[in-house]
């Protein structure tokens, strides 16, 4: 059971460090381009998703690929919480219905 709560624990944290190259990427964004403030928050953007590529290539030596497929839809709910809080976008009714379903298709998954 411990096994199966750390795995779990590292592929929703893995999805949040992924959720974290929205941030850098606004960022970059709002930077003039190609200026030192772009480059370095691109660059971050890049840096995450290489740190991401080798820890979900390590999780997926412990998990079954459709097992840790299915907790990719945490992305979404992360980056949308992450926007609301850090660039005060809203979110909509079917914003949050729509994390409701993600929620409730992983839980069903995730138990079978």
């Amino acid at each position: 059971m411990q096994n199966r709560i750390t795995i779990i624990s590292a592929l929703i944290g893995v999805n949040m460090l992924y959720a974290c190259v929205g941030i850098c990427t606004k960022m970059a964004s709002l930077q003039h381009f190609l200026s030192w403030s772009y480059l370095l928050w691109f660059g971050g953007a890049v840096a995450i998703i290489g740190i991401y590529a080798v820890l979900w290539q390590q999780i997926l030596r412990h998990v079954e690929l459709s097992t840790a497929y299915m907790f990719k839809g945490t992305t979404l709910i992360f980056t949308m919480l992450i926007a609301a809080l850090l660039f005060g976008e809203s979110i909509t009714l079917p914003n949050i219905l729509g994390s409701i379903i993600i929620i409730i298709g992983i839980t069903l998954l995730a138990r079978s």
